[in-house]
């Protein structure tokens, strides 16, 4: 009978220590999923000497009105370059021509035109900086920022 009492009294005290053992506690739960911000700057490229989009180029502005309504965009910016070829004048009207489209296109697809605002920066502000009248594709652009 003394050991079935010193059993229990020694179950008993495993059992106590066990009890001033406490758990780990739970992992923290992950972090919620951040989603990326939509962008804020689209390019539109251009073939040489010309004005009009391609169907990327539409995509490309399509996807950035979507944005500027989307995002509660309070400004839209839209910016026409050229590459090198031509005269500096000719090369206004042409990045006006591309800025204008761009806008028509945006104004198309839903964006208030009151936000927008447009200019030309002719061969001025070269992506690739090249030599007078070098045809180079990535300076034919146009530059869409947005601002809220």
């Amino acid at each position: 009978m003394k050991s079935v009492t010193t059993a229990l009294i020694g179950a008993s005290a495993v059992l106590g220590a066990c009890a001033h053992v406490q758990e780990a506690p739970p992992p923290p739960p992950p972090p919620p999923a951040v989603e990326a911000p939509a962008a804020t700057e689209y390019t539109v490229f251009f073939g040489f000497d010309r004005a009009d989009l391609t169907d990327l180029g539409q995509q490309t502005v399509s996807e950035a009105a979507s944005a500027a309504m989307a995002g509660g965009a309070t400004s839209v910016s839209v910016v026409g370059h050229t590459d090198t070829s031509g005269s500096v004048e000719y090369n206004q009207g042409l990045s006006e021509a591309r800025a204008s489209t761009v806008v028509g296109a945006m104004v198309a697809d839903g964006v208030n035109p009151a936000i927008i605002t447009a200019s030309g920066r002719s061969e001025n502000d070269l992506a690739v900086p090249t030599e007078d009248g070098v045809r180079e594709p990535r300076n034919r652009r146009v530059e869409i920022g947005l601002s809220n």
